[in-house]
């Protein structure tokens, strides 16, 4: 059976996409199909808009575009920068569920693709022993019970028996979903090129099964935090979209969104702290997940203003590393003022 694509709306107008139903054949039987598609990149923004997640145009569009033309999406950028929920933004925009796929040095296809439940089938062996007794006792020959055990194999090499890791669970899926696979540059180079095989076709080959194919595309995302340098061959399969740390105006409206509790003067300092703290030459730069975390510890301890000791006191909810600290507190020391003591409110951007 083909791969079968579900249909896709005209970008000519930006008009909301309700759920749609759509049947498509699974295992000789038709299942329905409730996903939502999108007719334009504004549409998409909006959508993820609604998930708590804020896209500027470039996200919107490309990932538009890699669901109209059903390419994986390969997004590279620092580590915390929203590559993650971006998959999770779309899964609950597009109402597809999400399989996650988290990557790590050592991964193979057995913890990616498939194994078989050796346990289950012993169990079951031993179960049907009386009955696999019976069939064999009325064997003539050696021969005969050799080629009767034989064909009852398929018995215990059946989809009953088959425990389906991510990849395969996507691909079999009576539904379409999101697949994400998180942190592909971790994972192994060997690891990396047994994918391009999976994401070229969407389909799975098992000696005991034969070949398996997708009943619907699922919509790819790979992230990756560029510890290592992806093959070309992978970049080609995908759409390529590179995630940054946002600008003061876009972490502002993230925080402001993610942590309402938090007056927005006191928003304000905080971000411009992080940017601040980014500008230096740091072992590991404050990601938007760490500003998060920091704007809600700025609330749970009531703070209502960004003194020196606030900040003293809670910079290791930024930076994670003791040298980052350090050079932080005496980058600090030297500005002589903090953001709530400086002549117009704002960190000075001096380096060391």
């Amino acid at each position: 059976m083909p791969l079968q694509i579900g249909r896709q709306g005209s970008p000519k107008k930006a008009q909301p996409s309700p759920p749609r139903a759509e049947a498509c054949l699974f295992n000789g039987a038709y299942a329905v199909n409730r996903t939502r598609s999108f007719s334009s990149p504004q549409e998409l923004k909006q959508a993820l808009g609604e998930q708590q997640y804020i896209a500027n145009d470039e996200i919107a569009t490309i990932l538009f575009l890699s669901q109209q033309l059903g390419k994986p999406l390969l997004t590279e950028g620092p580590a915390g920068v929203g590559k993650t929920e971006l998959a999770k933004a779309v899964a609950g925009a597009t109402g597809r569920e999400l399989i996650r796929l988290q990557c790590y040095e050592g991964l193979d296809e057995t913890k990616a693709l498939y194994e078989w439940e050796y346990a289950k089938q012993l169990l079951y062996t031993q179960l049907l022993r009386e009955k696999l007794q019976q069939t064999l006792n009325t064997a003539a020959s050696l021969k005969d019970a050799a080629d009767r055990l034989s064909e009852e194999e398929d018995v215990f090499f059946s989809m009953r028996f088959l425990l389906q890791r991510p990849l395969l669970k996507a691909i079999l899926s009576e539904q379409p979903v999101v697949l994400l696979i998180d942190e592909i540059d971790r994972a192994d180079a060997e690891f990396e090129a047994f994918l391009l095989e999976v994401l070229s076709d969407f389909q799975v080959s098992i000696p005991e099964l034969g070949t398996l194919r997708a009943v619907h595309l699922p919509l790819v995302v790979l992230t990756s935090n560029n510890t290592r340098e992806l093959s070309e061959a992978l970049k080609r399969r995908c759409l390529y979209l590179f995630i940054d740390y946002p600008s003061m105006e876009q972490e502002l409206a993230v925080v402001r969104l993610k942590v309402p509790g938090l007056s927005h003067k006191l928003a304000q300092q905080a971000v411009e702290l992080v940017h601040s703290l980014r500008s230096m030459d740091l072992r590991k730069s404050p990601s938007i997940s760490e500003t998060l975390d920091w704007a809600k510890t700025l609330v749970t301890l009531n703070a209502e203003r960004l003194d020196a000791h606030t900040i003293q006191t809670t910079l290791s909810v930024l930076l994670k590393h003791e040298s980052d600290l350090q050079r932080a507190r005496r980058w600090l020391q030297r500005q002589g003022a903090t953001p709530d003591e400086g002549e117009d409110g704002r960190l000075s951007r001096r380096q060391n």
